[in-house]
């Protein structure tokens, strides 16, 4: 009989064991699975098919603005040249709205083919991007590039007003 018990005892201990590492794996398992999740998820770039990048409401154009009584009508922020790595998905360019106008902008950056490599979220006066996250990677070289400023309404739905158009030089290194 006592062996009997010893038997029953021994099966006992190592259900106890198998559950008890079970139990252990499945946190472990858990607790890793979150951990690489969270890493993913911070380092893949934003998609560029929306809302994405930083937008600012301190965002400054780094020039002067008009606002002389003389002066009225929007303001449109203008670029010559804006430079990225060949691998990156982001360019960093000054995106905004300034602090001067009366009305939102969702900026838009395009190749001249047509290709689309940012749309903004709505950008309130004052309110910008310094870096924007860009839909594909470019091969080196020169592409002519432009940002399309739709100008709206503050008010919702932010009814179109009219667009404007800021051509520049976007050189891939």
């Amino acid at each position: 009989m006592t062996e009997i018990k010893e038997k029953i005892k021994k099966k006992s201990n190592k259900k106890l064991i198998v559950t008890v590492v079970a139990i252990i794996l499945i946190l472990i398992l858990s607790v890793g699975g979150v951990v690489i999740y969270n890493n993913l998820a911070d380092s893949q770039p934003t998609p560029s098919n929306g809302v994405v990048g930083k937008i600012s409401d301190d965002w400054d154009t780094g020039i002067e603005e008009e606002t002389s009584p003389e002066k009225t009508g929007i303001q449109i922020p203008g670029y010559s040249t804006a430079e990225m790595k060949s691998n990156d998905t982001s360019l960093n360019i000054s995106i905004g709205n300034p602090k001067s106008n009366t009305c939102g902008f969702y900026a838009t950056v395009k190749l001249d083919d047509g290709t689309e490599l940012y749309k903004s979220n709505f950008l309130k006066p004052g309110s910008g991007l310094t870096s924007i996250p860009v839909s594909q990677k470019l091969n080196k070289g020169e592409y002519k590039a432009v940002v399309c400023y739709e100008c709206v309404t503050l008010d919702e739905p932010h009814t179109p007003l009219n667009s404007a158009e800021s051509e520049f030089t976007l050189v891939v290194k």
